[in-house]
């Protein structure tokens, strides 16, 4: 089996009296989408939360394309290619898409203007408009604000925000919530291409029907611990919902 793109080994992270990882594990491979499942409480989030540098673990492992690394902070996560689209998606509501896409990154006129600060805004616009249109994302204008859009064009937005900085590995935690049929499909369809880019994407949902049609695998947690792994040829629903309640007799090994 190829090396790990991303893996966790044996993580702890205590807050107060609650332990919110137990020594958890957790593999994300290239090309690949696989989904991070498990019951509220579970320690998804925290999880997330050490592997993006958000958050260090008390104990434990962080091993990034075949080393070990400690992740000290978001910045350093960006830095290797690590990116989150967080479920409040975290827009500039007043800003438009291309704005948005390069909040935090924002590109300068060449020469004298850009010591001064003046924005590169046409070459931020085109970027964006290309950045989109290679994710499949149709905006209705580029220069609209991001408040005037749908909730599957601002996901799309986050989304594409996310992909045009990660290289190697995107987070998306409940990128679908309340969103309609359509606008979820057209979400699952950006996922679909981003790993066909070699990006590993990691989705965090409680929707399992979505899972089993977008996931390559999924990992389980259950009580701050991976308890399972399946690639999801053969698996089925009562499966997951089996191993994330403790009612399927699993261990945290391929299935």
């Amino acid at each position: 089996m190829t090396t790990p793109l991303l893996e966790a080994r044996a993580l702890v992270k205590t807050y107060g009296h609650v332990q919110a990882l137990r020594g958890a594990n957790f593999t994300a491979y290239a090309g690949e989408v696989v989904a991070l499942i498990g019951d509220n409480g579970a320690g998804k989030s925290t999880l997330v939360s050490c592997l993006s540098g958000t958050s260090q673990a008390d104990a434990g492992e962080v091993w990034f394309e075949g080393r070990q690394v400690r992740l000290d902070s978001p910045a350093h996560a960006q830095r290797l290619g690590i990116e989150v689209v967080y479920q409040d998606l975290a827009l500039a509501a007043d800003l438009d898409p291309a704005a948005n896409l390069f909040l935090g990154r924002e590109l300068m006129r060449p020469g004298v203007l850009g010591w001064f600060g003046v924005l590169d805004r046409r070459r931020m616009r085109e970027e964006a408009t290309a950045a989109f249109g290679e994710l499949g994302i149709e905006l209705p204008d580029a220069g609209t604000r991001v408040s005037s859009l749908s909730g599957g064009q601002r996901q799309s937005v986050a989304v594409a925000r996310s992909v045009a900085w990660a290289s190697k590995v995107i987070f998306m935690d409940e990128p679908t919530a309340a969103l309609g049929v359509v606008q979820r499909e057209r979400v699952l369809d950006v996922m679909r291409r981003v790993r066909d880019r070699g990006i590993a994407v990691v989705l965090i949902s409680h929707n399992m029907p979505e899972v089993l049609a977008v996931a390559d695998r999924v990992e389980v947690l259950r009580l701050g611990q991976r308890v399972a792994r399946f690639d999801i040829a053969g698996v089925s629903l009562d499966d997951l919902v089996g191993a994330m309640t403790g009612a399927l007799d699993v261990t945290d090994g391929a299935a």
